[in-house]
């Protein structure tokens, strides 16, 4: 049996989004630039994308940019912001457990000048708005904080932070890295007060390689590629429109069964830490204090700490049965230091090389659950005497 529960990282394709860009790729195929009717067709299908993107968000098309993906979105929201408001602050704001697309990036801002806040969070990986309301000053030009978070699935208060930042500084742009959150739940931006977005295709069963950002009307943005002016200068290259229909197909797909879909996957996340509870020496990470079903998190995420085992060795123990997990972030798996966000977090030290991140799709099952649960219940004992013996 294969089970998939690495659905942070990626996801399957959506049969009817692989469809569809196979048919651009092979037969619709022309350059959106061109002026011929193979040009005019393939113009047709970004207008698609646009349409639909703005219709989800609830916002202008115009404010629509398509990018190569998550990375690309934050990257651009926060130098090209950053660059296009320096006259007015030098002066920047996020958080401790956002994704390494934000972190680095304000790192790299750091080292050509700018200032940058970086704000604690509670034991569930939430920000306190005491601690964003003392960092504004009047030189703050961005605020940049997740809306869901891809280790722990914490939901941060994105609606109440835009208003407090809007009340503290009228000027100060709010950026939010929604990679984790779109297609999980309803955001709109303009009722939220958001300036700007980051989506990607691939965590909700679109394609790879393929992003949106958006940008407010009257933000102030500084292109971070240049070239022929695609997308009304703000983000230069050949449109990638296969990229864009499939991102585009696979969001109408997903929000077209939004309820049931978010529904089950909370039910998938319940009834998986109700099984995974009945190990002794575990952690469940993130949850909310007496909200013990998950219910005021991420539905498709669930983290837990198995003590007295590592996590790379129970990783690949579960990949010999076919389980497919993660250790944490997909973007620094492969890294040997301790993640950010559980250390932010304060979990025991002990802990922080033994958490493995489960996180589940409209395609995860019971069955795959129960087979999952089992594993656990069989190898986690088996692992922990091979631990205590060495």
């Amino acid at each position: 049996m294969e089970v998939y529960l690495d659905n942070s990282a990626t996801t399957r394709a959506f049969p009817e989004v692989a469809e569809l860009m196979t048919r651009i790729m092979c037969e619709d195929y022309g350059n959106p630039s061109s002026l011929h009717r193979k040009g005019v067709q393939a113009e047709q299908y970004l207008r698609y994308g646009t349409e639909t993107f703005a219709r989800l968000l609830k916002v202008n098309e115009k404010e629509i940019v398509f990018t190569s993906g998550g990375t690309e979105s934050d990257n651009m929201a926060l130098t090209g912001c950053a660059l296009a408001n320096s006259r007015k602050g030098n002066h920047l704001i996020t958080t401790q457990v956002e994704h390494p697309a934000v972190l680095n990036t304000m790192r790299h801002l750091e080292s050509l000048g700018y200032r940058v806040t970086y704000l604690p969070v509670n034991a569930q990986g939430s920000i306190m708005l005491e601690d964003l309301q003392r960092a504004m000053t009047a030189n703050t030009i961005l605020v940049s904080v997740m809306h869901t978070n891809n280790e722990i699935g914490t939901l941060q208060p994105i609606a109440e932070a835009c208003a407090l930042v809007k009340r503290m500084n009228p000027y100060a742009l709010f950026h939010v890295d929604a990679v984790q959150g779109f297609g999980k739940a309803r955001i709109y931006p303009k009722k939220m007060g958001i300036d700007l977005l980051s989506a990607s295709g691939h965590k909700i069963h679109g394609p790879k390689g393929i992003g949106l950002l958006y940008v407010g009307e009257g933000v102030k943005i500084q292109p971070i590629l240049h070239g022929g002016g695609q997308q009304r200068n703000l983000r230069s290259g050949t449109d990638n429109v296969a990229g864009v229909a499939g991102f585009a197909k696979a969001a109408e797909l997903l929000y077209e069964h939004y309820e049931e879909d978010r529904k089950r996957l909370y039910q998938c996340k319940r009834y998986f830490m109700d099984g995974v509870r009945r190990l002794e020496g575990i952690r469940i990470n993130g949850l909310l204090p007496g909200e013990a079903d998950g219910g005021g998190t991420a539905p498709h995420i669930v983290s837990v700490s198995f003590r007295g085992v590592r996590s790379e060795v129970l990783l690949h123990a579960l990949e010999e049965d076919g389980i497919y997990v993660s250790a944490g972030s997909a973007c620094a798996a492969r890294k040997p230091q301790p993640s950010a966000t559980l250390k932010a977090i304060g979990i025991e030290r002990e802990l922080l090389d033994s958490t493995i991140r489960f996180s589940f799709s409209v395609y995860t099952t019971k069955e795959e659950l129960d087979y999952t649960i089992q594993a656990l219940y069989d190898k986690i004992p088996m692992l922990r005497k091979y631990t205590r013996r060495r």
